[in-house]
């Protein structure tokens, strides 16, 4: 495909990235020479230095011929304008924009959106996105992930295998025989930084980071055989009341009805509008590095805190505190800076939340073509595991697994049918309508775009 990119930040630096390894054509466009500098020197794509808002400038990126646009500038009304443009003057099929604003993202205005007025077809609102992300978290203790599929009936879980983990150096095969109702299946993992995908023979081993495709209604059931049995968090803190926490709070609040929240928010107008939109939620007025605050907040009793200030290393030092005055509490710290994930084991962060990540899964998924769905990406995007429906013209009908012809890089997780989920054996047999969870390296997705016979953008 050909796509133009809108923003050379962090966010479409690793779009791009992502998307040129896929082997599509990528145009990127700047206002920043300094960023499109880099953008030149590290990415095989075309490089332009302009106004995405102007004609001219998307005239010379040749959105005649192109297939997609994707705003991700720093600015809203920015990502609505190029859109506009890229649809009136350039009738460009598919437009994806980043809004951040609450104001633009509030349902009542939804019509706003559409071919006669904004023609955006798909809004990414990177807070609400991270809040929806915190929360799952939240609903699978002692996962650093959970990621639903086929309508929430399929779960991505991402599980540390701690020393005590009674699943390690146990072949995979054997863990059918010892969990034969345990409805899961373990895509590989992440072991010294690298992705693995497991055999029928491999084992789990200490440290690893184990991808499992599981049924929803067993998530209980999994965490505890790979020995985690924390409960979920009644008590929680939130560190900075803006976007993230304030939806986050408000989405607890609505699920969680033994959930008890206090929120620390440093700006005293933003405490007093937050407090008056959230019904069960106590704002605390101050700051989350001062001592005296905290204690406020009755420390002691909270199960988990969440440092979510745009200020990353106010979120590291929240979290540093929370350690040395009240151990045995699960920290998750916000964190736009990369290199700051190798401080998390020696700070003894559990959860580092990475915001970039979460936008480009969120984007990505709308790139791929036709019937794939949900996509989720691994290691930046090096795997992505993929939800797809089986149409009527995919090769893969009636074939059983072991004869589908599948790449080694490519691996059924689950399959929902109806209202069944599926572990998949070898001589599983594909049916129309199947909605299928897979795990496939970056290099294999024309493969997998082939193979479910996909076509439309």
């Amino acid at each position: 495909m050909n796509i133009i990119i809108c923003g050379a930040g962090r966010v479409g630096f690793t779009i791009a990235k992502l998307l040129v390894e896929q082997n599509h054509s990528i145009t990127v466009i700047d206002q920043s020479s300094e960023d499109i500098q880099k953008i030149n020197d590290s990415l095989d794509v075309k490089a332009i230095v302009g106004k995405a808002t102007y004609p001219s400038v998307l005239e010379k990126a040749n959105a005649t011929e192109t297939d997609m646009i994707i705003a991700v500038t720093k600015n809203d009304e920015i990502n609505m304008l190029i859109c506009q443009i890229a649809y009136t003057v350039f009738h460009v099929p598919k437009k994806i924009a980043r809004i951040r604003s609450q104001d633009y993202l509030n349902p009542k205005f939804s019509k706003v959106y559409n071919k006669e007025n904004l023609p955006i077809d798909v809004i990414i609102s990177p807070e609400i996105e991270i809040a929806k992300s915190i929360q799952r978290k939240l609903e699978a203790p002692g996962a650093l992930d959970n990621v639903p599929f086929a309508d929430n009936k399929i779960r991505l879980l991402e599980i540390s295998v701690n020393k005590s983990c009674p699943l390690i150096n146990i072949k995979l095969n054997a863990l059918t025989k010892k969990f034969p109702k345990l409805e899961a299946n373990i895509l590989g993992v992440i072991r010294k930084e690298k992705f693995i995908i497991l055999k029928k023979n491999d084992v789990l081993e200490e440290n690893d980071k184990a991808y499992v495709i599981i049924n929803s209604s067993q998530m209980q059931l999994t965490l505890s055989a790979f020995g985690h049995n924390e409960k979920i968090s009644n008590k929680i803190l939130i560190i900075g009341g803006g976007n993230i926490g304030f939806n986050l709070a408000k989405n607890i609040e609505q699920s969680f009805e033994s959930a008890r929240i206090k929120i620390i928010e440093k700006n005293k107008d933003r405490a007093e509008y937050i407090a008056s939109e959230l019904n069960n939620s106590i704002v605390i007025n101050g700051n989350g590095l001062d001592e005296d605050v905290l204690t406020e907040a009755n420390l002691e009793e909270i199960e988990t805190v969440l440092a979510l200030t745009n200020d990353d290393e106010d979120n590291l030092m929240v979290s540093v505190l929370v350690e040395k005055f009240s151990k045995d509490k699960r920290t998750m710290a916000l964190i736009n800076k990369p290199n700051y994930s190798l401080l998390q084991s020696s700070l003894k962060i559990d959860d580092l939340i990475d915001p970039r990540m979460n936008t480009v899964s969120s984007i990505l998924k709308h790139v791929h073509k036709g019937t794939i769905e949900t996509a989720y990406s691994i290691l930046n995007g090096e795997y992505e595991v993929i939800e797809a429906e089986i149409v009527e013209t995919s090769e893969l009908i009636n074939k059983e697994l072991k004869n589908s012809n599948l790449p080694d890089e490519i691996r059924i997780g689950a399959i929902a049918r109806g209202k069944d989920i599926i572990i998949p054996s070898s001589s599983f047999v594909f049916l129309k309508d199947d909605v299928v969870v897979f795990l496939a390296k970056r290099d294999q997705l024309t493969i997998v775009e082939n193979m479910f016979r996909i076509s439309s953008i």
